[in-house]
């Protein structure tokens, strides 16, 4: 079956960097918009950033000019640069893909990375 797997989070001090990285695997015939959402202690489950097939991206206001998305089309994988990190970005963090696999198209969803930004 489709998975995604993410990888690249863990502690890093504020004004550091991360780069995560989030491979689809499985039956798949074409993905469309692939993306990156987060989820802290409380909060709803909020959208990052997100980049379509062609490469159009797509940011939260909060991460704008800090954050890049971008994917690698012949690897099905989409990263995210984390730079310039604030204590507020700590949170789990989710790969999203809506994948067509030959019988129906749907969002996928990876099991999460955890990101802490703490001195």
């Amino acid at each position: 079956q489709v998975q995604l797997v993410e990888s690249g989070g863990g502690l890093v001090q504020p004004g550091g960097s991360l780069r995560l990285s989030c491979a689809a695997s499985g039956p798949i015939n074409s993905i469309k918009t692939m993306g990156w959402y987060r989820s802290a202690p409380g909060n709803q489950r909020e959208l990052v950033a997100d980049i379509t097939s062609g490469g159009l991206a797509n940011y939260a206001d909060s991460v704008k000019g800090r954050f890049t998305i971008s994917r690698d089309n012949t690897k099905n994988t989409v990263y995210l640069q984390m730079n310039s990190l604030e204590p507020e970005d700590t949170a789990v963090y989710f790969c999203n893909a809506y994948i067509d696999s030959g019988l129906l198209m749907a969002p996928y969803w990876g099991q999460g990375t955890r990101v802490t930004v703490s001195a």
